[in-house]
């Protein structure tokens, strides 16, 4: 019988895991390239759509490597953690403080009603119908939602974010979001290059965003734990192409290791599989593959709920 600790990586990572992301980026651009190449040669969707897929579950990881510079973590130098904090934020339509200020609520209050960054799955007053047009929204719209959300998060009254200064900055980038996207799509106006936009931007990103939904959703929805290995889904994969996976998404899978130790570089990770044991039967052990997470996600997404304070409340209709 296998258990956690049959997958543990006992060395020091290597300096491959340790650059997935630069590796990531890489593959991106080289994808993007072979895109441009095949629309300016008027090629057919047989050649288009794969790359396209590929180009999405790149932007996935690139969108994770956003999540890892909202830690401190994925440069050393802290300005140019920023500067790519920001870049990547900007072609995610996310304002970089935002989505940092937001987000450590997450870790501070994982699965609580103060999480707002599992609106509205984490208030039992919400009523099954609502819980589950905010899931399709959120999954089949993520590129659009997510914004959103975080929207919600910064302008609703009673915000959580207070302080002046870190308004300033959010309000200041979502400016420069607005300011940059408005170049963008006047060069392409002008240029009509709308074909080309398609294809290399819109299509993969819309993809990456309802990609991103579905890993986020496998990590949370559903659980009612009170720890943090009850409320969240950890994939632990067996195989190469799970390895693969997990190391083009910066380790995002090992996601209860991640709110255990938020501060630890992603590449770090694997080698503390053996916490994700369960002590308590509410904790579950990490799945072997996203493919059994997402079945066992799918069970849920019926009656979308999240955190213990849906053991304790009577469930709305």
């Amino acid at each position: 019988m296998q258990t956690t600790a049959n997958f543990i990586e006992p060395h020091e990572p290597h300096w491959v895991s340790r650059s997935a992301f630069q590796i990531v980026v890489v593959l991106l651009l080289v994808i993007e390239t072979a895109l441009a190449m095949v629309l300016n040669h008027g090629a057919s969707l047989w050649l288009v759509v794969p790359l396209v897929l590929l180009a999405s579950h790149l932007m996935h990881g690139a969108a994770v490597g956003f999540h890892e510079a909202t830690h401190g973590l994925l440069r050393r130098n802290r300005r140019l953690n920023e500067i790519d904090g920001i870049l990547l934020g900007v072609f995610s339509f996310m304002s970089f403080s935002l989505y940092r200020a937001a987000h450590q609520l997450h870790h501070m209050h994982l699965a609580s009603e103060r999480d707002e960054e599992l609106w509205p799955f984490i208030h039992p007053d919400t009523s099954r119908w609502a819980r589950i047009l905010a899931a399709v929204l959120e999954l089949a719209f993520g590129l659009v939602f997510l914004p959103c959300l975080f929207l919600r998060i910064f302008l609703r009254t009673g915000s959580p974010i207070r302080s002046k200064k870190v308004r300033r900055r959010i309000w200041a980038e979502l400016a420069l979001i607005a300011v940059v996207w408005t170049v963008i799509l006047a060069a392409v106006a002008h240029w009509h290059a709308w074909r080309y936009f398609l294809w290399m931007y819109l299509a993969p990103a819309f993809l990456a965003g309802n990609l991103q939904s579905w890993r986020k959703y496998i990590e949370h929805v559903g659980l009612t734990g009170s720890t943090v290995n009850g409320s969240t889904r950890s994939i632990v994969a067996q195989g190469w192409l799970g390895r693969l996976v997990s190391f083009t998404l910066l380790h995002e899978p090992y996601h209860g290791l991640h709110h255990l130790h938020a501060g630890v570089p992603h590449a770090e990770l694997p080698r503390l599989t053996t916490e994700l044991q369960p002590v308590k039967p509410e904790e579950r052990r990490p799945f072997p593959s996203y493919r059994h997470a997402l079945l066992d996600l799918l069970r849920n997404l019926a009656d979308p709920r999240v955190g213990a304070q849906w053991l304790a409340s009577p469930v709305p209709p």
